[in-house]
């Protein structure tokens, strides 16, 4: 295969120029298909054509490489067959030293495939929480609710939630006992949400919905609250929020009491609320 390229005649400084040469071309090509693989990517937006894309330019990056190296060192007398050989025997023990990458590799090709998430979604994985930046063929990279980056190997993505809508809808309801002080409770509660915003944005996708007040068939009457926020993350509104809301009601209803407060999570999937859980 190599004998064919006409290289075996040269001798001395020859072969030195034809190595140098050989190097530099293969050099220019991987060049090349990387940043024909670069502009491509950035103009397409399917996970599953830049996967397509990356595996096969790495293919193709391997086989200009692996002829390149046969080239020189056929120049350098080395037999060929050796040459094949060698690459076998040393294919095989990189085989069983890298069996995570390979096995990295699989999972990220069929995460892709199977479409299970995508770019700018919201997941759970492994415990993690965060927005997908990233999903290759080694490692699926979240933007977590602190700003951090987290790459998580594709090997380890076993269960995952997917959260839709990008949020969780946390829903506060303060039950109103006397309904003509509605409207001090509606400005209460919104003095509250407002200063909660600023002291815990982070937890936070959105800013609050405060509703008016509405009575179900029992007769009781409630103002709720919408918070969208991160998974996992209301443990600032079970605690912080419900005692301020709870303490500045108190003032103008005394008889209120934790009972008073609701705090129930929601996800929207596919136009049904699904209701997660409820102190």
């Amino acid at each position: 295969m190599f004998s064919s390229l006409g290289l075996g005649h040269l001798t001395g400084a020859g072969k030195i120029v034809a190595i140098v040469a050989v190097a530099v071309v293969a050099h220019v090509i991987v060049r090349l298909i990387a940043k024909a693989r670069r502009h491509f990517s950035s103009r397409v937006r399917s996970n599953r054509t830049k996967t397509f894309a990356g595996l096969s330019s790495s293919l193709l990056v391997f086989g200009i490489y692996f002829v390149a190296v046969g080239i020189v060192i056929q120049e350098l007398g080395v037999s060929v067959g050796t040459y094949i050989a060698s690459a076998s025997v040393i294919g095989i023990a990189v085989g069983f030293g890298t069996q995570n990458i390979v096995q990295d590799v699989i999972n990220g090709f069929t995460i892709i495939m199977t479409n299970l998430f995508k770019v700018g979604d919201m997941v759970e994985i492994s415990g993690q929480v965060g927005i997908v930046k990233e999903v290759s063929m080694r490692f699926v990279i979240l933007q977590n609710p602190m700003g951090a980056n987290v790459y998580i190997p594709t090997r380890t993505v076993t269960n995952v939630i997917n959260y839709p809508k990008g949020y969780v809808r946390c829903l506060v309801d303060i039950t109103v006992e006397d309904e003509s002080l509605s409207d001090q409770y509606r400005s209460i509660i919104t003095r509250l949400a407002n200063g909660f915003v600023e002291q815990f944005a982070g937890i936070l996708r959105a800013d609050p919905e405060i509703e008016d007040v509405k009575t179900v068939s029992s007769g009781k009457h409630f103002i709720r609250v919408k918070f969208r926020i991160w998974p996992g993350r209301g443990g600032p509104i079970e605690v912080s929020f419900k005692q301020d809301v709870l303490n500045a009601i108190k003032v103008i209803q005394t008889n209120a009491d934790a009972n008073s407060i609701a705090v129930n999570y929601e996800i929207l999937s596919a136009g049904v609320n699904l209701s997660k859980r409820s102190r």
